[in-house]
Parts: C-alpha cells; sequence; structure tokens
C-alpha cells in the first residue's frame, strides 16, 4: 500500500500532567502516516483521489492547538480517529507525538508516542 507522510509538524500547546505545563504550555510534534491507495490519483491527476494535505494538517491542528490533555496518547488516538473519519480513503495511520521537553530530571531529546490504527 502507499504513504503518505506529513512529517515534523510543530504546535505550542498546554498539554500535561503538570500544572507547569497546562498554565506555560510547551511544544509539541507531530508525524502522521497515512496508508493510502494512490495509483488512481497518480494516474489521473486529480485530487479528489487522494488526501488534501492542507485539510488534514488542519485537523491535526485542530487537536493538537485543541482542548488541553493530560498524555500524548490521547492527542495520538485523537488524531488517528479524526483523520480516519474524515478521509474514507485512508486505511491506516501511524501518529507519533513528540514532547521534547517533557519535565524528567535528566537529558533527553524527548518523548514520544507512536500507535498505528485502521478501519476495522
Amino acid at each position: 500500500m502507499d504513504k503518505i507522510y506529513m512529517s515534523g509538524l510543530e504546535f505550542y500547546g498546554f498539554h500535561g500532567v503538570f500544572e507547569e505545563e497546562t498554565r506555560l504550555g510547551q511544544r509539541f510534534y507531530t508525524d502522521v502516516v497515512m496508508i493510502v491507495p494512490l495509483q488512481e490519483a497518480g494516474q489521473s491527476d486529480d485530487l479528489d483521489l487522494t488526501v488534501n494535505y492542507g485539510e488534514a494538517y488542519d485537523r491535526v491542528r485542530e487537536i493538537m492547538d485543541g482542548e488541553p490533555v493530560q498524555l500524548i496518547e490521547t492527542l495520538a488516538e485523537r488524531i488517528a480517529s479524526s483523520l480516519l473519519h474524515h478521509f474514507p480513503l485512508i486505511q491506516e495511520v501511524q501518529i507519533k507525538v513528540t514532547k521534547p521537553n517533557p519535565p524528567i530530571k535528566g537529558p533527553m531529546s524527548g518523548v514520544a508516542v507512536e500507535i498505528v490504527r485502521g478501519r476495522k
């Protein structure tokens, strides 16, 4: 199956467990892989036969900039559900949400959650 990648989407959100996270906010990164049959779109040059990247980005942004949640797991689940709901051509999505500066003592480049969800 074919894939559409959206990499390094950057957002500033107020998600987290600790009060400082929800008050001050922090940067988050999201990567999306959409499994979509793309042969017809590629042969016909027809946007209706693929996923409009701008519209997909808007769905991700809506969640990342939206209602604060405690867990990046929740963000990933909401993004996956939204993309599968709004884009019937998507067969499966892989979502990675990264928190580059988690409130953890010790050097690290971040923590991330990656999930894969598909149609049942």
